[in-house]
């Protein structure tokens, strides 16, 4: 059958006929990198054919056209349309009709290229999973990873959509996902933890020390719950700093900590405890009986480099594959 030949052939196919893959996982093209790959198309050729599906269309007339659509080599299509290509090679699969096919030949290709961001990776995982009801170890064994991978892939997807944004950009790595993910229940202390590493810039190894932190402090504020006047002046400072305050009591006075998310809140700060000095700082102090939450400070964004994965390849490997990777009992105190 013409089926079978296609399989084992290559064909020079108009670029202008063949349609983009519905199923294709990557979203994020760096515009920069494509006009490199098209650079080096121009130099050498197209060196790897890219793999379509073909389909015989009926005109109304009565004859027939030909249509294609794109299973793996976005990229390279994106780069030779740049060129202004009319033809391009390809491989025309004949078996490839099911969509779930076409879905995971677009992921294997790019998870073999390292294509794909945590998210892509993870939502590809969720539609194979979900719409198309695979379960994980399937999708493992396709992917030639393990289960957990697949299963703490997917589990990214609950962050918040601005985390998720962070991440696929990669102003924050996969790294920084686990201990947010452990505050999912804690939303407000989960907020306060991706501005520290979006503005801070904080590593992994920072972000899961800040995680305990917070474990910590939800066991200081049992405590502190116990001198409600205490607990009130921390509040009340909290609400007047726009940023969080820590009162640490001793049994001679104590430490007053405030979070600061840059040079320019830093000085704000200052700028506002001396504007507030004096007798409006000592009205600022008294407790009421009610008082809004404290909301921390929106941040000034500034051009600092990407925070760094410090972890070794060895740490990363084994949290990838592992079952209790966002388990909350591993910030436990």
């Amino acid at each position: 059958m013409a089926s079978q030949f296609f399989g084992d052939s290559i064909f020079w196919i108009e670029t202008e006929k063949i349609r983009p893959n519905p199923y294709q996982p990557r979203r994020e093209f760096d515009e920069a990198a494509l006009r490199d790959l098209a650079e080096s198309i121009r130099m050498y050729g197209l060196l790897q054919p890219l793999v379509v599906t073909r389909s015989e269309l009926e005109k109304p007339d009565g004859g027939m056209s030909v249509e294609y659509e794109l299973i793996s080599g976005e990229r390279r299509l994106r780069a030779s349309k740049l060129l202004g290509l009319q033809q391009v090679p390809a491989l025309i699969r004949a078996d490839s009709e099911n969509a779930r096919i076409k879905l995971e030949l677009a992921i294997i290709e790019n998870l073999q290229r390292e294509d794909l961001n945590p998210v892509e990776r993870a939502r590809s995982f969720d539609q194979l999973a979900n719409e198309f009801g695979l379960k994980h170890i399937q999708i493992a064994q396709k992917i030639g990873k393990s289960r957990e991978y697949v299963s703490n892939s997917i589990r990214l997807l609950a962050l918040p959509p601005e985390m998720l944004e962070s991440l696929s950009q990669g102003k924050m790595s996969e790294g920084h996902a686990r201990p947010l993910l452990m505050l999912s229940d804690r939303p407000e202390e989960q907020q306060t933890l991706f501005k520290e590493i979006t503005f801070k810039r904080l590593t992994v190894r920072e972000t899961e020390a800040y995680a305990r932190s917070i474990a910590v402090e939800k066991s200081r504020r049992g405590k502190l719950a116990a001198n409600i006047e205490l607990a009130e002046y921390e509040k009340k400072m909290s609400e007047a700093l726009h940023t969080r305050v820590q009162i640490q009591a001793h049994s001679r006075g104590g430490k007053v900590t405030i979070d600061y998310f840059s040079p320019e809140d830093l000085k704000a700060l200052i700028e506002m405890v001396q504007k507030n000095s004096g007798a409006n700082m000592g009205s600022m102090m008294k407790p009421t009986e009610s008082s809004k939450s404290a909301e921390p400070a929106e941040p000034l964004a500034t051009d600092l480099p990407i925070p760094m994965d410090d972890r070794s390849e060895e740490e990363k490997k084994k949290d990838d594959n592992s079952e209790d990777l966002y388990s909350i009992k591993n910030f436990s105190i």
